[in-house]
């Protein structure tokens, strides 16, 4: 088991962990072992509730961009929505033409089909000015369509881009742009997929509909210190962000008002306080009785909607805050009002648009699929994305054209997991893009008519099988290459191309070469008329794809994506440049350690194997990038029985280990040839394994899934 390691973990962290956040010991090793041990991260891990997404408002441009949608459904102005051909941008373009559809907006959309290239193109800037058209809205694209966007700006065209790709050195001239990984975007977490993006353009439209948009306000907390002085607490906020604060004490009667900043402070805001009978007494105790402050009182107006805060004061509610528990520092009076009147602003907004309510968790069905699509990491708020989409999956009203093609890949009437997106739905959803019809997914999103959704799942279907031939055969014609390529360019990059690899299944090639030799790769072939090759690349390693494609200068046409994958193209009569160029730039390629090794979260005493471990898995879900399915080991499990399985070669071995009170059965996938060979039955095993779901008869029992044993 070589390949396999356990980290030491510092015995404070995992203490504090437990004592902290009432996790078991063995949970709280596992969380210390992965390096969740701030307060930030571990909440992401153990809370649901959608609180704890980050406000859409954040970023700096969301108001402009609201205030220019208003706008235009104001004016009657038609609006084209611009995406991309993969799940993220289908699921992006549904998630915004669906809203701006049912708010009344004359809204097209448009995407990357056949030989089209990624981005916003020429063609539809033209096409769509012809038809009178004055806004466009880009979403997981547009950061790096400069060109094109200047020339829509050349016709009168207004353009939003709304992307999460690495931004080039020179931004695109549009009117806004709302991307995370632009400098000072806002945001506070960059990670997220172009339908997240979306999703929270579409959330500050929500908002826009509440009488708290666009409100100055403050939040005011006074209270006594043991000194003597009062203290006076202010934040400003602004569409439920913070925007800036105001503290100061005072001994009762020293000071003129006119002789602090507060007056300046408090310019122009409305004043919220949590007891103003409370605050106004210590205003007056430190200004005079001379002095009158307009303050509105909402202990209780959110006691109405947040009952069991009635009758607390700050103190009590900062202390219950679920938010204030992952803290940092111990939390404060006024972040405890500032935390509950957030709560309260949300719940309010769903009490007077309920509908707004409903359509959001339908919309984060499609943030979680595009999440995983997008090999977004599984950590802060893309795992609450994630959860709420399987929550509402599993439990909730599926979004049309989701149930009709699960219905159609065997996965209603059960309990759906992120692994089950990742490796059935999201493939045949992706295979409509990649097959250049990526047009077909969207409306089976979008479509109101059950039959059209139904057919189009079907089709769906179809293409993914095709799809999946094409990778074959891409594979087959590409192997002697990248084998070449691997050592021609000294081991640390690998390309492949040719003009037989099907366009679509060029990042799927690319991916699997990487993961075969543990180095970038990149995989090309041609349009249909030859004169441009097209190509994507992964990358692995800690190297970054979008710097590795920025080192060729002005050699693309186009190129651009995230660190880890990224497309490109470029005129098909400079291939042998381009692969000089590469093969120079290999040589100054530095990768990370070598990064094969699988890290044990924990080592399992057989008393501590028993079918509760799947609550431990389950808890730790969504599985994804940068949270990888725990891995467990167990020393000297007796084997208490054995078989080769399988429906056509039984390649597969069953097996049960005997684990003291429980009998454990594992499945060993692959390696039915290692019977009697390596190990027999009644011998102990070291073993190597994940716990997964063995569902029968609607019964769902746990299972090992082994990755090594030793004897």
């Amino acid at each position: 088991m070589a390949n396999f390691v356990k980290k030491t973990v510092s015995r404070d962290d995992v203490i504090k962990l437990h004592e902290k956040y009432a996790l078991s010991m063995l949970e709280a090793s596992i969380f210390a072992r992965r390096g969740i041990v701030e307060g930030q991260d571990v909440m992401y891990f153990l809370e649901n509730d959608l609180r704890f997404m980050h406000e859409p408002f954040l970023f700096n441009n969301m108001e402009d961009a609201v205030d220019r949608i208003i706008c235009a459904k104001e004016e009657g102005e038609k609006v084209l929505i611009f995406g991309d051909k993969d799940v993220d941008g289908i699921t992006s373009t549904a998630i915004l033409y669906s809203y701006l559809k049912d708010i009344g907006i004359d809204v097209q959309w448009r995407l990357p089909v056949g030989e089209d290239s990624y981005g916003l193109s020429i063609q539809a800037i033209d096409d769509f000015a012809k038809d009178y058209g004055s806004l466009i809205i880009t979403v997981d694209c547009g950061i790096s369509n400069n060109k094109e966007i200047d020339y829509a700006n050349s016709l009168g065209l207004d353009v939003i881009v709304t992307d999460h790709h690495n931004p080039p050195e020179e931004l695109p001239n549009a009117s806004i742009i709302i991307d995370p990984k632009i400098d000072n975007s806002g945001y506070t977490f960059t990670e997220i997929s172009g339908a997240a993006v979306a999703f929270k353009l579409v959330s500050a439209l929500r908002f826009s509909k509440f009488e708290l948009y666009q409100q100055d306000l403050c939040l005011m907390d006074v209270h006594p210190e043991a000194d003597g002085k009062i203290t006076v607490n202010c934040l400003k906020t602004r569409n439920l962000v913070p925007k800036k604060s105001f503290s100061q004490s005072f001994y009762p009667g020293e000071t003129s008002i006119s002789n602090t900043k507060l007056p300046d402070f408090l310019r122009g805001q409305q004043i919220f306080v949590w007891n103003s009978k409370e605050v106004t007494g210590y205003l007056r105790q430190i200004f005079g009785s001379a002095v009158e402050f307009q303050v509105m009182d909402m202990q209780t107006e959110i006691s109405k909607t947040i009952p069991f805060v009635k009758g607390k004061d700050l103190s009590s509610i900062k202390s219950i805050s679920k938010i204030a528990k992952y803290s940092s520092k111990p939390a404060t009076e006024l972040e405890g009002f500032y935390n509950i009147f957030v709560t309260w602003a949300h719940k309010q907004a769903d009490i007077l648009f309920p509908k707004q309510a409903q359509d959001r968790l339908l919309d984060l069905e499609l943030v979680g699929i595009a999440a995983l699509a997008d090999i977004m990491p599984m950590k802060n708020e893309n795992r609450i994305f994630v959860k709420a989409g399987l929550e509402e999956l599993n439990h909730g009203k599926k979004r049309s054209g989701l149930a009709e093609l699960m219905g159609r890949l065997d996965l209603g009437g059960k309990v759906i997991s992120s692994t089950d997106l990742s490796w059935k739905l999201i493939p045949a959803l992706n295979a409509a893009g990649r097959m250049g019809m990526s047009n077909l997914a969207l409306e089976l999103l979008i479509s109101e008519d059950a039959l059209e959704r139904d057919r189009l799942a079907q089709k769906i279907i179809e293409l993914n099988e095709q799809r999946k031939v094409f990778v074959q055969d891409a594979e087959f014609y590409t192997t002697n290459m990248a084998k070449e390529s691997f050592t021609n360019l000294n081991n640390k990059l690998c390309i492949v191309c040719d003009k037989r690899i099907n366009r679509g299944v060029t990042g799927i090639l690319a991916a699997k070469i990487m993961q075969k030799y543990n180095v970038p790769a990149m995989a090309l072939t041609f349009t249909e008329d030859g004169s441009v090759a097209v190509g994507s690349m992964r990358s692995c390693r800690g190297f970054v794809a979008t710097t590795f494609l920025d080192s060729f200068g002005d050699f693309f046409i186009n190129h651009g994506g995230h660190n880890a994958a990224a497309g490109f193209s470029f005129e098909s009569s400079k291939l042998d440049q381009f692969m000089s160029i590469a093969k120079n730039l290999s040589q100054t390629i530095n990768l990370t350690e070598d990064s094969n090794k699988i890290e044990i979260d924990a080592e399992l005493p057989q008393e501590y194997i028993s079918p509760d471990l799947l609550k431990l898995v389950e808890k730790m879900e969504p599985y994804g990038e940068a949270n990888a399915e725990l891995v467990f080991m167990s020393k000297e499990l007796k084997v208490q029985d054995a078989v080769a399985v399988g429906k056509s070669e039984r390649q597969h071995l069953k097996l049960t280990f005997d684990c003291g009170k429980y009998k454990f059965p594992a499945m060993f996938w692959g390696e039915a040839e290692r019977l009697n060979r390596d190990f027999k039955v009644g011998d102990k095993l070291d073993i190597v394994y994940n716990i997964g779901k063995n569902t029968f008869n609607g019964n769902t029992t746990p299972q090992m899934l082994l990755l090594d044993l030793n004897k």
